[in-house]
C-alpha cells in the first residue's frame, strides 16, 4: 500500500506470517472486530516476526480497495501488519495456493514453510467460537521460536474463496 515492492528474502532471519485478507468476508471479520487477529499481529510483531497481510482480491471484485483505502481500514481495525500488500492479479495468491480469507502461511527464519492453512479449528464466522479454539498459527510460531516441532503443519483452510 506504499507503493513499493517487498521481498520475502528480505526478511530473511524473521519469522514471517501470510495472511491472506478480505475486510469484507465475515470469516476475517471474526477475528478482526474481536481484536483476535490485531492482538496476535501484535504479539508476534512484538517478538520480531513480520507480518503480511495480502489481499488477492481482483479489481472488480469483493475486497478490491486502492492502497488509501486500506490503509485507512488498517487504521480503523487498529491493525498492525508490518505490511499490507497488494496482488491485485493474483500472482502471489496463486504461487502459495491461497484459498481463502483468511489463509494462513508461516515461514521460518530459514525461509520454509513450516504452516500452512486454517488460523484456527473453529470454521465459522461467529466471534464466541474464539474462546477455546485452537490456533494453530500462535502454535507454529510458539514452536518455531522454542526450536521445538511444529505440532500441526497443515490444516485445511476455511473462509471465503479468495476473489482472484
Amino acid at each position: 500500500t506504499q507503493g513499493q515492492r517487498v521481498a520475502l528474502d528480505s526478511f530473511r532471519g524473521r519469522l514471517v506470517v501470510l495472511e491472506w485478507t478480505n475486510p469484507d468476508c465475515p470469516f476475517v471479520r471474526k477475528h478482526y472486530d474481536s481484536g483476535s487477529m490485531q492482538a496476535l499481529q501484535k504479539k508476534w510483531t512484538g517478538k520480531g516476526a513480520a507480518w503480511l497481510a495480502i489481499s488477492s482480491s481482483a479489481p472488480g471484485k469483493q475486497g478490491h480497495y486502492a492502497p488509501e483505502k486500506w490503509t485507512e481500514l488498517a487504521k480503523q481495525k487498529d491493525s498492525s501488519p508490518t505490511a499490507i500488500l497488494l496482488d491485485p492479479d493474483g500472482r502471489i495468491g496463486r504461487l502459495y495456493g491461497a484459498q481463502t480469507t483468511p489463509h494462513m502461511f508461516v515461514i521460518d527464519k530459514d525461509g520454509t514453510l513450516i504452516y500452512a492453512g486454517a488460523i484456527d479449528d473453529k470454521p465459522t464466522p461467529a466471534p464466541e467460537t474464539l474462546k477455546g479454539a485452537r490456533n494453530y498459527v500462535d502454535e507454529a510460531l510458539e514452536a518455531a521460536t522454542a526450536g521445538k516441532d511444529i505440532p500441526t503443519r497443515q490444516t485445511r483452510p476455511y473462509g471465503c474463496s479468495v476473489k482472484y
